[in-house]
């Protein structure tokens, strides 16, 4: 098929390599000249494990490409996928001022009719003003055509997009249910046949069904990371282990493993603006969504407590301490740090006179941008923070370990060469990546998240 993607951004991305690799002809259209410089170039603008690889194959195969311009974008589209951001307004809406401005530009320049797909996350009925907003400008230009408009939500998960999108476990498709409806259902079987041929993954409903979905499965997962975060710090109080309790409980098929590891909270660009905007939509149609206003409430207290920790043991001024970081991006195999929880640890130690020395495999230079923002009341205090070249180095001469990020790198460490080198023993562990018994065992002081730290951390 001959598809045009609107927006060059992670999703965005991550869908036009994949249907290129799939032998589809794609164009990617993208605003911003310096990105749209990259990508011509096959460099990938964002660290996302494959997706540079996909980016270079489809290129050279000729089957993707990248404009800044829309008719020559649009010549041939059967599909147009809009995937532009939704950012969270002030009162905790989803912002819809790029979905709007790409629908005014489609009613602009559109030349024929052809199936548009929402892969933006939306609010429930922006299909609709989308359909009206492109319709009311191929009726002030007199074009004598119609465009059906579609919901295709993404479920793709930062550091496995692509495993995601080519092996789906859901295909989830909202279609109009009328003749023009079931065309564009036709449309988008075909051309995600090569992504079925195992089973059937694809789930038709309504579009606002479709909508509603994609908020839906980000409330849900971070409604079991809050409630799992709630245990740990309970587990802490009473002398449990939150591991063994994520075992019992997960082996009940009913509950299962997945998204119940106890944590520092959940950051990202997906779960903390999800579920702002869904609380906001409950609230607009004069429903209160009480869980998932706990939730939040419960992920915000959640990203203070390993400061929480380290101020207890080193007290709240913190001039005299210097500390080594392990990770900075929300999570490992990307370097996204939007509403990451390191930001919250950085900030806390900073601003009680702390020295830090960080380590992140991907993450340092996107760091230095978003802390230069955060810090911007008080730059001086950003010279207090340095970034080590390997996770050793972090650790010379620290008075404490905290991990914030788990990524493989940390999973194995040599605790005599991390002594050795420490000041003190003192490890805060954020992902609960070690045990505690072995941790006693070999001479260091650790506090993880619920892991039984009253008889552990010594």
């Amino acid at each position: 098929m001959e598809l045009c993607v609107i927006g060059a951004g992670y999703v965005g991305l991550v869908t036009a390599a994949c249907f290129a690799e799939m032998g589809n002809r794609v164009v990617c259209l993208e605003r911003d000249p310096q990105r749209l410089a990259q990508l011509r170039q096959g460099q990938c603008p964002i660290h996302e494990p494959g997706l540079q690889a996909l980016l270079q194959t489809g290129i050279q195969q000729g089957l993707l490409s990248f404009s800044d311009q829309w008719q020559p974008s649009l010549a041939r589209a059967q599909v147009v996928f809009t995937a532009v951001g939704t950012p969270s307004q002030e009162d905790g809406s989803a912002g819809l001022q790029h979905v709007l401005a790409v629908a005014d530009s489609l009613g602009r320049h559109l030349p024929r009719s052809c199936l548009v797909v929402n892969k933006s996350t939306v609010p429930v009925g922006t299909a609709e003003l989308v359909a009206r907003q492109v319709t009311q400008g191929l009726r002030e230009r007199g074009a004598a055509f119609a465009i059906e408009v579609a919901s295709n939500p993404e479920f793709l998960k930062e550091g496995s997009a692509i495993d995601d999108f080519m092996r789906p476990d859901r295909i989830v498709i909202g279609v109009s249910d009328n003749d023009n409806g079931r065309r564009a259902l036709a449309s988008m079987r075909a051309l995600y046949a090569p992504f079925n041929r195992n089973h059937e993954r694809t789930r038709v409903m309504d579009v606002r069904s479709a909508e509603f979905a994609k908020y839906a499965a980000n409330a849900m997962l971070a409604t079991r990371i809050s409630f799992m975060n709630e245990l740990a710090n309970l587990a802490d109080r009473v002398g449990a282990d939150i591991e063994a309790v994520r075992q019992g409980i997960g082996s009940d098929p009913r509950i299962g493993y997945s998204f119940l590891y106890a944590g520092t909270g959940y950051g990202g660009s997906c779960f903390p603006k999800d579920i702002q905007a869904l609380t906001r939509i409950a609230r607009e149609n004069g429903q209160t969504l009480r869980v998932l206003e706990s939730v939040e409430a419960v992920n915000d207290e959640q990203k203070t407590v390993l400061t929480d920790k380290v101020f207890a043991r080193f007290g709240n001024d913190l001039s005299k301490h210097c500390f080594a970081l392990w990770g900075l991006a929300f999570k490992p195999n990307t370097d996204d740090m939007r509403e990451a929880p390191s930001r919250v640890v950085i900030g806390a130690l900073l601003r009680a006179g702390a020295r830090i020395v960080a380590h992140d495999p991907i993450a340092v230079e996107e760091t230095r941008r978003v802390l230069a923002l955060d810090f911007a009341d008080a730059p001086q205090l950003l010279e207090h923070i340095s970034y080590a070249k390997s996770p050793m180095a972090a650790v010379e001469g620290a008075d404490a370990l905290i991990i914030v990020t788990e990524w493989k790198a940390y999973r194995s460490p040599n605790l005599e060469r991390l002594k050795a080198t420490m000041k003190s023993p003192v490890v805060f562990d954020g992902r609960n990546l070690y045990e505690p018994g072995l941790m006693k065992a070999a001479g260091v002081i650790y506090h993880g998240i619920g892991r039984n730290s009253l008889h552990a951390a010594g």
